[in-house]
């Protein structure tokens, strides 16, 4: 029965973050296609996104994952026994974490001409410039963001997911409201501006939430705690391995700036639109189901834990599977319907999809990594993801090398590679610490969700050919329609496909289905 009741709580929480995570991809595309309109795969988004590459390595090597890895499962067992000591670790944290992060993002302004130089060699001048300029500004949402996430991991260990969810869609209404409001009379620095202002929303909107929960910004200087020093021992590892993984990032950032004008920000749009089910998915079952991993772990649990892990990994692959097909099968579709307008034109388009195709093959081991990379963190083992992140960041460096001739696409084909290789080391090594985890059974579903999602996408494909002559494809229009018709029938093949061969996951779904329908009868009825 607590089995049950823990799948439940799973559940529900994966329904409300990917439901938000919806929200705010939807959010995401409306600011990337409004980017892409405005600008296009021009040299003002190249330094744009090149301006994201240092605030992104200094936060995501202090704060982002790190925090959240190390953090949640001592808050979880601190809350257990003591709510004032839990919540005092968090202040703890967020002082330590506010406090550095001022610092670096003080260095990273006074060194941001030599810096962005180091990742940018290809640019020109004026990029350069302006880059230089834009990761200055881009700076002061990392402290904004630090505390933020503070607050977010206390949340996310509380299992107040609603605020949490948010936070990224308040982010990206602030970004739109930079390039619509700011950029007008500030020019092209009103787009760090509205970083700034969307890193501020983000902190505003889950900080009712928080107080509620009984969470104060309070500065607590106590960092000789024990429970202090063990999520400090805890995020060590980590935070080389997210060090290495920006690195890697600016490597990858190094090699595209050596390309023509409009790579880097063709190979963002790209990333962006893979990260949609990403997110929607991937990373909200992860995020759901990290504390019942915790959780089970903690309370000496193996086999319960081995049961959520089974049942959260064939949720994953029942939904990306599909969608990695489609994206394959329809990347151009993709890329024209949402970013083709304006000063986005068919080169744009082309280079975008190019890349896309090859991001398409590395989103399903995109989209487990997230929660395998949990189940070793509930194990209180971090250096295990580390490791297996730098082997697949020497993958991703050879890749670069070998395929270099390839230009864009070789990029492409080396990210899809090291990710490849970061899941199967993953599943193997998680495999050998925990034998319960029967990986045959999770095997046994895969192959009518592979088998159903191959067929989708072949439907998918012959339907492009069927309706591209009774379309104007050189028109918005037309091409809506194109994709449109070959999405439909491929979701629709899929989904015939798994209810004939009575696909387990089925009634999960039906599940989701049935709560979101009475938590919106509940909200219309609620005065």
């Amino acid at each position: 029965m607590k089995n049950t009741s823990a799948a439940l709580t799973v559940s529900k929480a994966a329904l409300i973050l990917g439901g938000l995570s919806v929200v705010s991809r939807l959010a995401g595309i409306v600011r990337d296609r409004l980017l892409a309109h405005s600008f296009g795969a021009s040299s003002t988004l190249d330094a744009y996104y090149a301006a994201f590459r240092l605030p992104d390595l200094i936060f995501q090597t202090m704060v982002l994952g790190a925090l959240a890895s190390a953090f949640i499962p001592v808050f979880v067992r601190l809350r257990q026994q003591d709510e004032v000591v839990a919540q005092r670790l968090g202040q703890t944290l967020l002082t330590g974490i506010g406090s550095g992060l001022t610092i670096m993002a003080a260095l990273g302004v006074w060194l941001a001409p030599e810096l962005v130089a180091l990742y940018t060699p290809g640019f020109d001048a004026e990029r350069m410039s302006l880059a230089v300029s834009l990761t200055r500004i881009m700076l002061v949402a990392t402290v904004v963001f630090g505390i933020s996430n503070v607050v977010s991991s206390v949340l996310q260990a509380q299992q107040r997911f609603v605020a949490f969810g948010l936070a990224p869609v308040v982010y990206n209404c602030g970004i739109i409201a930079g390039v619509y409001l700011l950029v007008p009379y500030l020019g092209t620095q009103g787009l760090a501006w509205g970083v700034v202002l969307g890193s501020l929303l983000h902190l505003v909107v889950q900080l009712p939430s928080a107080w509620r929960s009984g969470f104060r910004l309070r500065l607590c200087w106590k960092f000789g705690d024990p429970a202090v020093r063990q999520v400090a021992r805890l995020m060590a590892p980590r935070t080389i391995g997210l060090a290495a993984s920006q690195l890697n990032q600016l490597v990858t950032a190094g090699f595209v700036s050596h390309l023509t004008v409009g790579s880097l920000a063709a190979f963002t749009l790209a990333t962006n639109l893979q990260s949609f089910p990403i997110s929607v998915v991937g990373v909200s079952l992860a995020v759901a189901a990290f504390p019942i991993f915790s959780e089970s772990l903690g309370n000496g649990s193996p086999d319960t834990f081995a049961v959520h892990f089974r049942s959260s990994m064939r949720r994953i692959l029942f939904f990306v599977l599909p969608l990695a097909v489609l994206f394959l099968v329809l990347r151009a579709q993709i890329v024209r319907v949402v970013l083709g307008s304006g000063a986005f034109d068919w080169g744009d388009t082309i280079r975008t999809a190019q890349v896309l195709g090859f991001l398409a093959l590395a989103l399903v081991s995109d989209s487990l990594v997230p929660l395998v990379a949990r189940a070793f963190y509930a194990l209180q083992d971090t250096r295990t993801p580390v490791r297996v992140a730098l082997i697949s960041i020497a993958v991703n460096i050879a890749a670069l090398l070998l395929f270099r001739s390839a230009g864009l696409a070789g990029v492409g084909i080396a990210y899809a590679l090291s990710s490849l290789c970061n899941l199967c080391l993953l599943l193997v090594l998680l495999e050998r610490r925990l034998p319960r985890l029967d990986a045959h059974e999770i095997l046994l579903g895969l192959r009518p969700m592979l088998a159903a999602s191959v067929l989708s996408g072949a439907a998918a494909y012959a339907t492009l050919q069927l309706v591209a002559p009774l379309v104007d494809m050189r028109s918005f229009l037309g091409i809506l329609l194109q994709g449109g018709a070959a999405g439909l029938v491929g979701v629709s093949c899929y989904l015939t496909l798994v209810l004939f061969w009575r696909v387990d996951e089925v009634a999960f779904v039906r599940s989701w289905l049935s709560s979101a329908l009475r938590t919106s009868r509940r909200l219309m009825a609620s005065p």
